[in-house]
Formats: C-alpha cells, sequence, structure tokens
C-alpha cells in the first residue's frame, strides 16, 4: 500500500494555491497551512486573504497567519502537526533553521527557476527580462540560505519570443504541481531514488523583487530588450513610458531589429493604424497594446482610432533622469 506523508505547507499567492491544490488531490495529507496576513487590496484597501488562505478554507484546514516565525508560539501548529515534510512556495517569509527542522524530511520548496540561476523573489519576470530562452522549477531542500539548498528535482520548459510574465507563471505552477507531488510520491517509497544534489558554484543570479519604477522603458537600450521587458512585466508591474508628461503602460510589443531613422531614442517615428513605433538606441519597438491614465488596455488600433493627436510623429518620450 502507498505510504501517505502528514504534509504541512507554507505559501500566499496564486502560484502557491496551484501546489496546494496538487497536494490536496494527491495520496498526501495535508495537515496545516501556513500563508501572509492578510493585506490591503483593491480601491478600497480592506484586508484580503491570501488565495492559499481561502483554498485552505475551503478543504477546512487550519490556517495560520504569523508575521514571523521567530517565536515558539508561531511555530506551535507546526510542531503539534508532527510533519513528514514542509512544502513551501512563495511564502513570502524567511524560514529560521528552528522551522526548517521541525519536519522529520525537512522543508521542500518549489522554485521558479533552473536553479543556481534566477534565486530570489522575481525569478519568473527576470527570467524573461533576460532574453532566457528556457525557464523552469526546482524543487530544492531548504537550508537557511536564500534558495541555495540542494536540488531533488527540477522540470523545465521553454520561453519564446511570445511568453509573458502571466503566461510563464501559469505554466510553471502547473510544472510545480506536478514536480512536488512525484517529489513526495519518490520521498514516501524510495528516498534514494530522490538524492540531494548541491547546486553549481557557476551560474549564480539572483532575481530582485519588481518594483512600478523598474518597469519604467530606458528607449537608450535596444529594442530587443525592452520588447522582452515589456513581456515580463506583464500582467505586473507593467512596463510604462511618459509622453507628454504622462505614462503610458505598454502591454504588448515586438521588437524590430532595423531603424533608418536616425532619429533620438524614444522619438515616435510613426503609427501605421495596427502599432506605433518608437526609435530605440538600436532597433525600434513596436507597441500593439498600450494603456493611457484612466482608460483599459487597447489594442493600438483601438487607442489610434479615438486618439491619435496623442502619438504624433516625431513627438519624444520623456527619457530616464541619470538616477533613474
Amino acid at each position: 500500500m502507498p505510504v501517505s506523508l502528514r504534509v504541512g505547507f507554507a505559501g500566499t499567492p496564486d502560484f502557491a494555491a496551484a501546489i496546494l491544490e496538487a497536494l490536496l488531490d494527491s495520496r498526501h495529507q495535508v495537515v496545516c497551512v501556513y500563508t501572509q496576513p492578510d493585506r490591503p487590496a483593491g480601491r478600497g484597501r480592506k484586508p484580503q486573504p491570501s488565495p492559499v488562505k481561502l483554498l485552505a478554507e475551503r478543504h477546512g484546514l487550519p490556517v495560520h497567519q504569523p508575521e514571523r516565525l521567530k517565536s515558539e508560539e508561531s511555530r506551535a501548529a507546526l510542531v503539534e502537526a508532527r510533519l513528514d515534510v514542509l512544502v513551501v512556495a512563495a511564502y513570502g517569509l524567511i524560514l529560521p533553521r528552528e522551522v526548517l527542522e521541525i519536519a522529520r524530511l525537512g522543508a521542500l520548496n518549489v522554485h521558479a527557476s533552473l536553479l543556481p540561476r534566477w534565486r530570489g523573489a522575481a525569478p519568473i519576470q527576470r527570467a524573461i527580462e533576460a532574453g532566457d530562452t528556457e525557464s523552469g522549477v526546482t524543487i530544492m531542500a531548504m537550508d537557511e540560505g536564500l534558495d541555495t539548498g540542494d536540488m531533488l528535482l527540477e522540470r523545465r520548459v521553454a520561453i519564446d519570443a511570445q511568453t509573458t510574465g502571466g503566461a510563464l507563471h501559469d505554466a510553471l505552477a502547473v510544472l510545480g504541481a506536478e514536480a512536488i507531488v512525484s517529489a513526495l510520491d519518490t520521498l514516501a517509497d524510495d528516498p534514494a531514488r530522490l538524492p540531494p544534489r548541491p547546486q553549481p558554484a557557476q551560474g549564480v543570479t539572483y532575481a530582485a523583487k519588481l518594483s512600478k519604477a523598474q518597469a519604467r522603458l530606458d528607449f537608450d537600450q535596444p529594442a530587443e530588450r525592452l520588447a522582452a521587458k515589456v513581456r515580463a512585466f506583464n500582467p505586473w508591474p507593467v512596463a510604462w513610458a511618459e509622453l507628454d508628461g504622462e505614462p503610458l503602460r505598454i502591454w504588448a510589443a515586438e521588437a524590430e531589429p532595423q531603424d533608418a531613422s536616425q532619429a533620438a531614442p524614444g522619438t515616435l517615428l510613426e503609427s501605421d493604424g495596427e502599432s506605433l513605433r518608437i526609435a530605440c538606441a538600436s532597433g525600434q519597438l513596436r507597441v500593439l497594446r498600450a494603456q493611457l491614465p484612466g482608460g483599459k488596455p487597447l489594442a493600438l488600433r483601438e487607442l489610434l482610432n479615438s486618439r491619435a493627436g496623442r502619438f504624433l510623429p516625431g513627438k519624444r518620450f520623456a527619457p530616464l533622469e541619470p538616477s533613474a
């Protein structure tokens, strides 16, 4: 008869909820859930439960939301649960050694990159932004470092010229869910089939947290780099540029390597009824979908039909200040 593990789970956003859902559908038993405290969100700024909390409550699971895990009281539920393993996915808190050692088989992390590339907070978006052609998930035995633990399992997926941050997020959530269940099955049946492997010393990169300020486009960069940034930051924080003193959020764009205009970077070159072309340090950025303040994201065809005067050739997007 297959062995079932007692699992504790710690996670917060949609990515983590997909992992939890797979665990709930597996042969293993989720006995307690940790997630971030309810945070203000939306126009009313009312406290909102995390996707993991909502899912856990629908399944009648006990939910714990400590601000930190430094006190014995905050860790009590994990101790009392007599865990075989703790599964962590995008939890948002650093786990102290006392937590990592609670479960009999330790703590496993579902990390959304092929480690050691893109350790840290935003591996999905940083991979696209950097022009990577491949991403994946790594099941990692957690230690006290920032995503430095030994690797147990990985799954890979291609990144192409249409892959957005949202699309890669969804693909990795599916892969991560499959991978963690596979890892737990193997640990329960025959741990020797899943030997931990230290991460390579070469190829380490860090995925810094995203911010709206970082989403501003710098047209003194090549068009290909800007197009990658537009895709990476869709659906959040969404790439933008300043025109006539207002932000224009850019949801979809392509890079065209040729630019014979010799116009200054950031100059609007032309609108063909379907797109805008903007001069870059090299090449042109062809904007296909954008959003004006107070409006909805629109295909450029629709935006130009109503606001063509805002996008006359020769206008120039504001350059970034040197300190930006």
